[in-house]
């Protein structure tokens, strides 16, 4: 908290206290018909009140600031954030740059490694399945051959 608004704060609360002594003093001497003590006690009054408003008027300006200083704060605090996951992005993208260039010779291989070659058999079950007419659902099992073409 900035110390224009705790001064502020503290000072408008003050006279507000101070207020009370003198109000109390005017409706006693209201009460007894004494004028002149009521208007030397109504201008106790407006000046504890007076000073308050000027407290008051210094804690809002405190708390503007405040607030300003909040906000440029956050904006800070967000330009930081994004900043890093800038550089977390980056980061993250030459690893995966990296990876993909080692490993696409790696895949590269292992696809040509691994192909399924389907007997005459099971072919030939195959078009025999799909001529006939039949909506069971019937499997069929087919043996496959698989080889290693390296």
């Amino acid at each position: 908290m900035n110390a224009k608004t705790m001064e502020g704060l503290v000072g408008a609360r003050t006279n507000m206290n101070l207020l009370n002594t003198p109000m109390r003093v005017y409706k006693e001497a209201r009460l007894k018909g004494d004028t002149e003590t009521m208007e030397r006690s109504m201008g106790y009054v407006n000046e504890f009140s007076g000073k308050a408003e000027e407290y008051k008027s210094e804690a809002d300006k405190g708390m503007e600031e405040d607030a300003r200083q909040a906000r440029e704060k956050a904006k800070l605090q967000r330009e930081e954030a994004i900043q890093k996951r800038r550089e977390e992005r980056e980061k993250l993208e030459e690893r995966t740059g990296e990876n993909r260039n080692a490993d696409s010779n790696a895949d590269i291989r292992e696809t040509k490694a691994c192909i399924l070659e389907i007997s005459e058999e099971g072919k030939a079950l195959l078009k025999d399945n799909a001529d006939s007419d039949s909506t069971g659902t019937d499997e069929i099992k087919v043996d496959a051959v698989i080889t290693n073409n390296s």
